[in-house]
């Protein structure tokens, strides 16, 4: 494959050592040394478990957006539903799907997957899967919100109106930001 190629490129130097640093009650630190050019490199990242997230949209082109407490940032922030990959392996779809009914009380008939992202690959390994969902429907849900879920707030929000918060910096959640500009670009090549 060609360096000139615009395309993410794997890449597997040999680890030398790896030791958890820090084992947390979501996601762990790792530290690695590995093979690097001439020498090595020693680097600490978030082992992380990976996640999926929803951009849900009605029928009126309006897509539903939770707003929930985020204690590192200290903000109530607007967001698509998300969440943890529960399991090693678990299929994203079906967090997808699991987190749409868990968080919001919807399920959906249709789901398209629209990317797959490295959050922050200088200091994490987590990568996010992004779906779309249509034809939703309200549904009874007997998942029981804790913590931060505790109190979110489940509102539709038109596609136009979110994208435009996005760009005025107004939606400051990455994820959140990325899939309403998928959407956005989806919505005007359909």
């Amino acid at each position: 494959m060609s360096h000139e190629e615009l395309v993410d490129t794997p890449e597997d130097p040999t680890v030398s050592l790896r030791e958890t640093v820090y084992t947390g009650a979501v996601w762990d630190v790792v530290r690695e040394t590995f093979d690097y050019g001439e020498g090595t490199l020693t680097r600490d990242f978030v082992n992380h478990t990976g996640a999926s997230a929803v951009v849900a949209l009605n029928e009126n082109d309006e897509v539903l957006l939770l707003r929930q407490y985020r204690h590192p940032v200290r903000s109530r922030n607007w967001e698509l539903p998300a969440g943890l990959l529960d399991q090693p392996g678990e299929d994203p779809r079906e967090c997808a799907i699991r987190e749409l009914a868990e968080e919001a009380n919807y399920q959906a008939d249709s789901w398209t997957h629209m990317a797959t992202l490295n959050v922050s690959p200088g200091g994490s390994n987590e990568l996010i899967h992004i779906f779309l969902a249509r034809g939703l429907s309200p549904i009874d849900h007997d998942y029981v919100r804790t913590g931060e879920e505790a109190d979110l707030e489940v509102k539709f929000w038109p596609l136009s109106e979110a994208v435009q918060a996005t760009l005025h910096g107004q939606i400051r959640n990455q994820i959140s930001v990325t899939g309403l500009l998928f959407a956005h670009n989806w919505h005007e090549r359909r």
